[in-house]
């Protein structure tokens, strides 16, 4: 149902973006549209992992890194059947992962360094098998694409007010008039955003459960989510911050808290997805202690040493 909800909204997406295209200059619009899509997913589908990456000034840890998280994400994506991923490491306090690459032969797995600080192995293990999960879903590349998609929705939005609604084609087709192209330069845009949030939210539920499969474990994401949900309520992610559009990437909201899935929200809500995740323990018999969800505090913000700190290091 998740892969059939979420080709279902990027084919509204698409019909979005092509909708607009005809709107604007009738069926050459649409068509010019097209291609103007065509090449900026060529090029975000090669560059997005290094933009993204430079971003969040994120440095490659070797093989061999003293902190073990290499070998930790090699052992699980042998679990989870596939290439092992490049892994790097932010300089951040806020405690949170995410996943990029156009496919499973050129993905890479972040983590932050206050996820170091917070979480525990096993809800480290946790964590980068859903990240995992989301490479061998394919998601990294889907959100390159409907981000890419929005990104033209709202730059053919602001063309329609330039062009003062803009031209009809030969057959008269096209064309929307000041208060139209008003209307428009406001509504697609966000239409583009809710559709691209829904399916964000659509793929983390899904990556939640094929990361509690390789990693056997549920309650082990399910306790790393609450404890990274309460670090990134304390702890600004300053690059986050400035590059919001890469908020939908990482396992929990960087930029804010959300208390239920209301349309704007780019992540589901935490309470949810740990309910799912102790559903999913309940029917593998596994029960929940009461020390699963509490074990772990927030820190206070650390100064930056440069030196990684852990329970498990």
């Amino acid at each position: 149902m998740g892969y059939l909800k979420t080709a279902l909204l990027m084919a509204a997406m698409t019909a979005l973006f092509m909708g607009l295209g005809y709107l604007l200059a009738g069926t050459g619009g649409m068509m010019i549209a097209l291609i103007v899509a065509a090449g900026m997913n060529i090029f975000t589908w090669w560059n997005s992992d290094k933009m993204v990456l430079r971003m969040h000034n994120a440095q490659l840890l070797s093989p061999s890194d003293r902190s073990g998280i290499p070998q930790l994400v090699a052992d699980l994506a042998r679990n989870a059947d596939l290439p092992v991923p490049a892994v790097y490491l932010i300089d951040t306090p806020q405690p949170n992962a995410f996943a990029t690459g156009r496919n499973p032969e050129n993905a890479a797995v972040a983590v932050t360094t206050g996820i170091l600080r917070v979480l525990s192995r096993e809800e480290l293990a946790g964590v980068i098998a859903h990240e995992l999960a989301h490479i061998k879903n394919h998601d990294t590349a889907i959100m390159t694409v409907t981000a890419t998609f929005a990104g033209a929705i709202s730059m053919l939005a602001n063309f329609a007010l330039f062009f003062g609604g803009g031209n009809r084609d030969e057959e008269g087709n096209g064309g929307l008039g000041i208060v139209g192209a008003l209307a428009m330069m406001f509504l697609a845009p966000m239409a583009a955003a809710l559709v691209q949030m829904a399916i964000s939210r659509t793929r983390e539920y899904e990556a939640d459960r094929i990361g509690a499969e390789i990693c056997g474990h549920p309650l082990w994401l399910a306790s790393a989510l609450q404890n990274i949900q309460r670090g990134a309520a304390q702890i600004d992610n300053m690059a986050a911050e400035r590059n919001p559009a890469t908020a939908h990437m990482f396992i929990i909201n960087p930029l804010h808290g959300r208390k239920m899935d209301n349309l704007f929200a780019t992540h589901p809500a935490t309470e949810n997805r740990v309910a799912a995740l102790r559903d999913m323990a309940a029917g593998m018999g596994q029960r929940t202690p009461e020390a699963t969800t509490s074990r772990t505090r927030v820190p206070p913000t650390p100064r930056h040493s440069g030196q990684r700190h852990g329970p498990w290091t």
